[in-house]
């Protein structure tokens, strides 16, 4: 019997997580929750802290590996509409931890504020996005970030403005936090222009990414001064097969899955590329994906 009990009508136990990751992999949560509120969400993560039980917070589910044997402890979804709310007065806008990234930037471009058009293409929430300062070669969303509203541990409500915040490649100092809410200062610009950056910076993308494909997005973060997919490639590792997972022929930075795959086979394909490229060149690859 766990104190979680109180929530029943938002609760799921031993739910799979395959179908919310965009890899399509892993195996089940111990508890899956669905705060309908802000109020609701900050009961759970109290009762969580009380209890010692882990909290997950899953977003859209593009940067995620789990792991066959799933997840213990809870994992949260923040999909209901208090989320995901994303305003805009005049060049400052906000959105949700749980709007989807995607959605943010339609919304910018279409009023004719520019910054998030450079972010074109990356998948995932605001949060998971903020978390992990996703970005590429035009910039990262930490350039764009004014201030952070989030819960602790304890949940209890705090923001983080500018001068609190810090990023670095990939990385922030957010991870303690449950992002409810970010602000952003953007530049004012034309509409149609702007529109028309993002569509370059899409096709771009989508030229060189298997983007219809099962995948992950990059598997490993960029060494300082080179780029994860050409050690790769110059290993000679696309197209490396384990079980049901294969490195992107397009991008070799990129993972893909086939039918039958398991994380495992993932794994040990994460495992092969990296004790390759270290074999081959001495530089460790770090993960960027998330394990679970």
């Amino acid at each position: 019997m766990s104190s979680l009990d109180a929530f029943n009508s938002i609760l799921q136990r031993d739910e799979p997580l395959a179908p919310y990751t965009w890899l399509n992999l892993g195996g089940p949560a111990q508890y899956l929750l669905t705060p309908r509120s802000v109020k609701e969400l900050m009961e759970v993560v109290r009762v969580c802290h009380d209890e010692q039980i882990p909290i997950h917070i899953l977003g859209g589910g593009s940067n995620l590996l789990v792991k066959d044997e799933g997840v213990s402890g809870a994992v949260i979804r923040l999909t209901a509409p208090e989320f995901g709310h994303v305003s805009i007065e005049g060049e400052r806008v906000r959105a949700g931890g749980g709007a989807l990234l995607s959605h943010v930037i339609a919304e910018t471009v279409r009023v004719g504020l520019a910054g998030f058009e450079n972010l074109a293409g990356i998948p995932g929430t605001i949060g998971g996005a903020l978390c992990g300062n996703s970005g590429g070669r035009l910039g990262e969303i930490s350039q764009l970030v004014d201030s952070v509203t989030g819960l602790t541990s304890l949940g209890e409500k705090v923001v983080r403005t500018k001068d609190e915040l810090s990023f670095d490649y990939r990385q922030s100092n957010l991870g303690d936090l449950v992002i409810l809410e970010a602000e952003f200062v953007l530049t004012p610009g034309d509409s149609e222009a702007i529109s028309q950056i993002l569509k370059k910076n899409w096709i771009t993308k989508k030229s060189v990414q298997p983007l219809s494909s099962q995948s992950a997005g990059c598997i490993f973060k960029n060494p300082r001064g080179q780029r994860a997919g050409q050690l790769i490639e110059q290993a000679g590792l696309k197209g490396t097969r384990v079980g049901g997972a294969e490195i992107s022929e397009r991008h070799a930075n990129f993972i893909v899955t086939h039918p039958g795959a398991k994380s495992g086979d993932v794994l040990t394909l994460i495992d092969l590329v990296r004790s390759k490229i270290s074999e081959q060149f001495g530089v460790h690859l770090e993960s960027e994906i998330k394990i679970w």
